[in-house]
């Protein structure tokens, strides 16, 4: 049963695909709501984005303040960035949404996985574990929380990966970000690596790349 409170938003009816995208610290699932439009996709292109709320909990950096939190975050160094216990919590909570669309009718391979900063960084582990053949991920200014477990990996390397950072990002330097993609490609994957000169945040330009992206990993469907 979904317990996670999620936004929807649907291009068109009878979906062929579906997006679940995940906000990043102190958001929520209406962040990245109003980009769908901004994607311009093909008109004839019928997807469900889905955008969970993380719940509210204590983040250590910030001084235990509650906040919407995919896991806490107990410095900002390698070592304390992202606690172990959160994203593997929040990874389940993944899996039981892309559950969720598959019993919705939306087979696992059309079902893109998403997140920006923390909700990338639980996307980008849930890709690697996951038994589900996904249509792809999409991590955005973001890295990949548990290095150690890339070890375990399940996912497979032809997943498409599209990954995408602020080259003046003052949250989540590129180095951390650039440094997961090389790490993703040395296990074998293909990474659709983008820099933009922007801080931590989203442009247009990167928008415009998403939709791309997006458009040909669900063109069989056109």
């Amino acid at each position: 049963m979904q317990t996670t409170e999620t936004v929807e938003v649907v291009t068109g009816e009878n979906p062929v695909g579906s997006v679940i995208w995940l906000h990043g610290l102190g958001a929520d699932g209406h962040d990245f709501e109003p980009v769908v439009p901004e994607l311009r996709l093909p008109a004839d292109l019928s997807l469900r984005f889905v955008f969970p709320h993380a719940p509210v909990q204590p983040v250590t950096v910030n001084g235990g303040m509650a906040m919407r939190s995919w896991y806490d975050i107990l410095s900002f160094d390698a070592e304390g960035r992202a606690d172990r216990t959160g994203v593997l919590k929040s990874s389940a909570v993944l899996e039981e949404l892309i559950a969720l669309e598959i019993e919705r009718g939306i087979p696992a391979n059309k079902i893109v996985i998403a997140g920006f900063s923390q909700g990338g960084a639980v996307a980008v582990h849930t890709a690697l574990q996951t038994q589900q053949k996904l249509a792809g991920l999409m991590a955005l200014s973001t890295y990949m929380p548990l290095p150690d477990d890339a070890e375990s990996a399940l996912g497979r390397n032809d997943l498409p990966i599209f990954m995408a950072h602020g080259s003046f990002d003052p949250v989540l330097r590129m180095d951390w970000g650039r440094a997961s993609a090389d790490r993703l490609i040395e296990l074998g994957y293909t990474v659709d690596w983008h820099e933009y000169p922007m801080a931590h945040a989203v442009c247009p330009q990167e928008i415009a790349d998403i939709s791309r992206w997006l458009s040909e990993i669900y063109a069989p469907e056109l």
